[in-house]
């Protein structure tokens, strides 16, 4: 089809075909995104055999990075919110409108919201949002995730994020961009500390890269970085130790990690029924082919490498999706505990420190004096006489300042 194909219209005949069209585009795209809703919700692309709905979107159906994100992003606000499909076939919203809004909308007050976003462009929509929700900082646009301290066989459950829907991977804060062979343009924003960082390995690599060419500076860093994070990841080096075998069940010895590696080439081994192999290389994570639970040993043959979406659908397969969600359920209530814990436990010692000065001032040495206000942490609640009280405590019935002695029933001045 051409221009040439509508040269016979006639300026209102092409007006109505145009608005229909226009129509037609707008269900067409609420339909595609409730699809879609539906698709992330089922998490389907991972029997297909990949990693993320991005991933499907974009290898499966061909869209843009662009076009699939915001995509992504609409189906999961209709997953919460029915209405905003209608608004979207009708015209009251565009899918920019959508993705905007998608981060403030909840079931209490998408009625209210939808109706006054209606009918906007997306900076009024933006404005709106602005006048309703206020904020005084960006987003952030990276979320930290918690690195294991040892590799092991993910057959335990951890709870570094729930399972029903994948999160939305953010709009990468950098820009790639080829200009030459083998040549690429990089504009990123880094924080003061990244800053500092570059500027202190420029300086260090100034014998080896005497005009401080930034580029090569960066490609010196992030091979060093590469092989920390292979050596740990991997266990891969250029001197390995001799093999030893593990009391946990589900460690994997750092010799089997490196031969797995090589014969998964570095990628996820899931395979769909149609044939197709998992392309991701991120987010590795070493698998049993037989359980842990079930007996299954590390060896080579046994383990594999599989992304954490895969190997999450493999364990749904074998326990059973309830049984997973309930366990992680668990592990993320048992996390928050620990959290808890550690929060109460910094507040205790914190609170503890304030016994120090009253100690050093009795002529007790520094040391002593942090020693004897651990015994504080006991009391968190206790006023600062009884922490005083109890830290001198350990110290008997006397204790020696500076020359003198001090009772320890004498008063503080508290």
């Amino acid at each position: 089809m051409t221009n040439r194909s509508f040269a016979h219209l006639s300026d209102g005949a092409l007006l109505r075909d145009l608005a229909a069209h226009v129509a037609r585009h707008r269900t067409s795209t609420a339909t595609l995104i409730a699809y879609l809703a539906e698709v992330d919700a089922r998490k389907l692309y991972r029997p297909a055999g990949y990693p993320s709905m991005r991933a499907f979107c974009v290898e499966q159906l061909g869209m843009s990075e662009d076009s699939a994100y915001k995509r992504i992003q609409a189906a999961r606000a209709v997953h919460e919110i029915d209405a905003l499909v209608s608004a979207l076939a009708d015209g009251r919203l565009n899918l920019s409108g959508v993705c905007l809004l998608a981060a403030h909308l909840t079931p209490e007050n998408a009625a209210e919201l939808l109706d006054e976003a209606a009918g906007k462009s997306k900076s009024a929509i933006a404005q709106l949002l602005a006048r309703r929700f206020p904020s005084s900082e960006m987003l952030p646009m990276v979320e930290a995730l918690p690195e294991p301290s040892r590799q092991l066989a993910p057959g335990q459950v951890e709870s570094s994020a729930p399972e029903r829907m994948e999160a939305p991977a953010p709009a990468p804060p950098f820009k790639i961009a080829p200009i030459a062979p083998e040549r690429f343009t990089l504009q990123v924003t880094i924080s003061q500390s990244a800053h500092d960082f570059l500027r202190s390995a420029q300086a260090l690599l100034s014998h080896q890269i005497p005009n401080g060419d930034l580029g090569k500076v960066l490609e010196r860093a992030l091979e060093l970085a590469v092989q920390q994070l292979e050596k740990r990841k991997f266990a891969q080096t250029e001197r390995p130790r001799p093999a030893r075998q593990s009391s946990n069940p589900r460690t994997i010895p750092a010799h089997i990690r490196r031969a797995v590696r090589e014969r998964d080439g570095n990628q996820c081994t899931f395979v769909s029924e149609g044939g197709r192999r998992c392309s991701a290389t991120s987010r590795l994570e070493f698998d049993h082919v037989d359980p842990v639970a079930r007996g299954g040993d590390a060896t080579v043959e046994s383990v594999r490498l599989l992304c954490r979406a895969h190997n999450q659908y493999e364990a749904e397969r074998t326990y059973g999706a309830e049984f997973m969600a309930r366990k992680r359920q668990e592990a993320r209530a048992a996390a928050a505990e620990r959290a808890a814990a550690e929060a109460r436990k910094a507040a205790a010692q914190e609170k503890a420190q304030e016994v120090i000065p009253w100690l050093r001032r009795l002529g007790i040495s520094a040391i002593q004096a942090r020693q004897a206000a651990e015994r504080c942490e006991s009391i968190p609640n206790a006023s600062l006489e009884d922490r005083v009280r109890l830290a001198l405590s350990c110290f008997g019935p006397r204790t020696p300042a500076r020359g003198r002695v001090v009772s320890t029933s004498a008063g503080f001045g508290l």
